[in-house]
């Protein structure tokens, strides 16, 4: 019986010690094969690094203004009997505008100009008969005041006439018409509003820190969201004498160019303003960039030369970056990368130091530095 067991046993033993020796076996061979593999090629887009002109600059947001702008109305009652413009129309300074009714103030103003030809008539006369003494001087004295008077008047009546036509005060672009011709008009009731739109204002702020860098004169470039592929060149005109207390920025005027008149007073602008010399930095996509907390990473692909196939062995190698400035799509390295180097665009994902890579760049991440939004 114990001799049946020991058999047993030492067979159980054979066996498994060739379960587990197999196993052994297996796994070294696996692992010599895997290692005897080597990595495919990851496949990735790439550019060449190069340097671009960056302008550095504040940005700031504001509100375009008429350098002049008004709302017309009437200085005297009346009915209007003739309107002499179209709404949305150019005007001079000087053109009529309006005129109201004006008859019975004519009348009454050509009376007072007879009144004062008659005065005048009298103190001539009497000028002349003081000098051999057949009126006295207080004669004299009177004819003047009563011509004085009525010239006075005439004056008086003249302006009331002339406040009943009503003329450009600038030159200007005019808005919509807001009475006709029949309406009883009060005094003070707007007729248009008239603006200025060539040049024009845009007022924005800045905070204090950034004063220093803003100097009257200084060039500024505009932009409104009405029309995103134009820029509207200006200049600071100037800088407001006080600090807001509540935020602690500065009002800021710049003058700028409206030729075509696409700028009109109320529009939401924003301001680049050109602060320094154009500097130039290596410019990659931001696609490029691989953002950690512990740094920011760029893959840098170098070439090992041929295999032994004569294919070209490409591998990539990780290489922390700064950055700088960025604008649309792109983003400015300071260092990290030197220019004529390629650097992977796209695919970053797959890739980690010594991993072999082949370039695609049938497909290439936007890279724009003035990106416009396309409407659905």
């Amino acid at each position: 019986m114990l001799k049946r067991m020991i058999v047993m046993l030492v067979l159980t033993g054979l066996v498994l010690g060739g379960i587990f020796g197999f196993e052994a076996f297996r796994s070294s061979m696996i692992r010599k094969y895997i290692a005897t593999l080597s990595n495919p090629p990851q496949t990735i887009s790439t550019m060449t690094a190069g340097l671009q002109e960056w302008q550095p600059k504040l940005e700031a947001v504001g509100n375009v203004r008429a350098v002049n702008g008004a709302s017309i109305s009437g200085q005297v009652a009346g009915t209007v009997s003739g309107v002499h413009f179209k709404s949305g129309a150019d005007v001079k300074k000087g053109d009529l505008l309006l005129e109201l009714e004006a008859s019975d103030d004519i009348a009454h103003l050509d009376a007072l100009k007879a009144t004062a030809a008659l005065a005048k008539i009298n103190l001539d006369r009497d000028t002349k008969l003081a000098r051999t003494d057949t009126v006295s001087k207080e004669v004299v004295d009177t004819d003047r005041g009563n011509y004085l008077n009525a010239q006075a008047l005439v004056e008086q009546q003249q302006a009331l006439v002339d406040y009943k036509s009503i003329a450009a005060p600038f030159d200007g672009r005019l808005g919509i018409r807001q009475v006709d011709v029949g309406q009883y008009l009060a005094a003070g009731t707007a007729i248009v509003s008239l603006q200025q739109l060539d040049p024009i204002y845009v007022d924005f702020y800045v905070p204090q820190q950034a004063l220093a860098q803003v100097k009257v004169g200084q060039a500024v470039m505009v932009r409104v969201d009405t029309f995103p592929d134009k820029t509207f060149p200006g200049q600071v005109a100037a800088i407001n004498s006080q600090v807001d207390l509540a935020t602690r920025n500065v009002q800021i005027r710049a003058n700028v160019q409206n030729k075509d008149k696409l700028l009109l007073p109320g529009m939401f602008a924003t301001v680049d303003i050109e602060v320094a010399a154009p500097q130039k930095f290596i410019t990659l996509p931001q696609t490029a960039i691989a953002y950690n907390s512990y740094g920011n990473i760029v893959y840098i692909v170098d070439d090992k030369g041929k295999d032994a196939n004569g294919q070209p062995q490409l591998v990539a190698r990780q290489t922390f970056v700064t950055t700088g400035a960025t604008r649309g799509d792109q983003v400015a390295v300071l260092n990290g990368v030197k220019e004529g180097e390629t650097v992977v665009t796209a695919g970053q994902v797959k890739l980690r130091n010594g991993v072999p890579v082949k370039i695609d760049n049938t497909v290439q991440p936007t890279n724009d530095p003035n990106p416009k939004p396309v409407d659905q």
